[in-house]
């Protein structure tokens, strides 16, 4: 890539304004901690009510936050002590997709409805969000009532929510709502108050009547003769190269690791928003499942995956999120023409969660350095 001098101030001064920005929300963050900012009221989830995020495989030390406590760990939440709890926080990105992350929070009473007011568009909010790439959901100014009892979350939101701007805002928000509480393991279904009264639809005539279950993420649109489909999940790269995005199609055929990897294989519908996995012109040969290990076979155009600006690095984790979603599922090997790819080394590890906030951040800043400084 070559660089002008010109471009390089540019990315220079960026670059300063990224870690200054990143130096900024780390101090807010300390302060906040060292300050034991008080539990929300409203709420009274225990803190072995957390997200249930399971790794798969072995995460990578380095980036993943610390984990949620356990009843048995006897662990006591204290932000002034400086314990930390990870939390799914779900936000969009420019094109309307939701992106669920991983971020490390101060642990507090009332994690649930914490981690909510997590994605209220505010200037510290967005700011986090902007460091990833992304984007808050709920409208500016918006109050959260929350209880939880016997596995319904009962929340109440304020007349903020009234003024989103169509109807694809409003289901993002509702979306976003549900999948955030039902990452939790408390939480199974949840109804909804607006301004505490009960509403059938939302002002753009989005429903919000009635029991919500955890649904479908990023639902592709089906064609009208597409009846008795089953859904199967896909994992892609944004086109930013930051975050993977998770996204739901529908299948004919039985939704197992095969046609989840054929799906794959062909590539987003959503246009320019997402990337392809594999690299143009790369077929799929075959995929058989061995001992726990996902093995998967491609033709010859797959080593062009190096080209990639990040060397293929996300499209291999999309592969491995893609295949191990399926139970019994462990690991993943990569076949060109019947050979053993060679990826770097950690490539296909197992990563703690898709999206993870620090190393999301970090990914970044080493990919702008390295554009900066390819002179050739």
């Amino acid at each position: 890539m070559n660089i002008s001098g010109n471009q390089r101030r540019v990315y220079l001064a960026a670059l300063a304004v990224l870690l200054l920005a990143v130096a900024l929300v780390c101090a807010w963050t300390l302060w906040r901690g060292a300050t034991g900012a008080a539990a929300p009221e409203g709420e009274t989830l225990s803190p072995e009510e957390a997200p249930g995020v399971e790794p798969s495989g072995q995460p990578d030390a380095a980036s993943t936050p610390e984990p949620v406590p356990s009843a048995a760990s006897g662990a006591t939440p204290s932000a002034s002590a400086g314990n930390r709890v990870s939390t799914i926080v779900y936000y969009q990105d420019n094109y309307g997709y939701l992106v669920p992350v991983m971020c490390s929070v101060p642990m507090e009473d009332g994690i649930a409805k914490a981690t909510l007011s997590l994605m209220i568009q505010s200037v510290s909010n967005d700011m986090q969000a902007a460091r990833l790439g992304l984007r808050t959901v709920l409208p500016e100014g918006t109050k959260i009532d929350l209880d939880i009892s016997g596995g319904l979350a009962r929340i109440d939101l304020s007349r903020e929510v009234l003024d989103m701007p169509d109807a694809a805002a409003e289901a993002n928000m509702i979306s976003a709502i549900v999948q955030t509480l039902t990452e939790f393991e408390s939480v199974d279904r949840v109804t909804f108050l607006i301004d505490g009264q009960v509403r059938e639809t939302l002002t753009n005539g989005t429903p919000v009547g009635g029991e919500f279950t955890r649904g479908d993420i990023n639902l592709e649109a089906m064609e009208p003769t597409m009846s008795a489909c089953e859904p199967v999940t896909l994992y892609f790269p944004a086109d930013s190269g930051a975050v993977i995005v998770p996204v739901t199609r529908m299948v004919r055929s039985e939704p197992d690791v095969n046609t989840a990897v054929l799906e794959l294989a062909k590539g987003p519908s959503g246009g320019d928003a997402l990337e392809s996995v594999v690299p143009a012109g790369c077929g799929l040969i075959d995929v058989k499942v061995e001992n726990g290990v996902a093995k998967l076979n491609f033709t010859g155009e797959f080593v062009n995956l190096v080209q990639n600006s990040d060397g293929g690095r996300m499209a291999l984790k999309a592969l491995v999120l893609t295949c191990t979603q399926f139970k019994g599922i462990d690991s993943v090997e990569i076949y060109v023409d019947g050979e053993r790819y060679d990826a770097s080394a950690g490539e296909l590890g197992v990563p703690s969660f898709m999206n993870v906030a620090d190393s999301i951040v970090y990914d970044y800043i080493q990919t702008q350095s390295a554009m900066l400084f390819d002179f050739d």
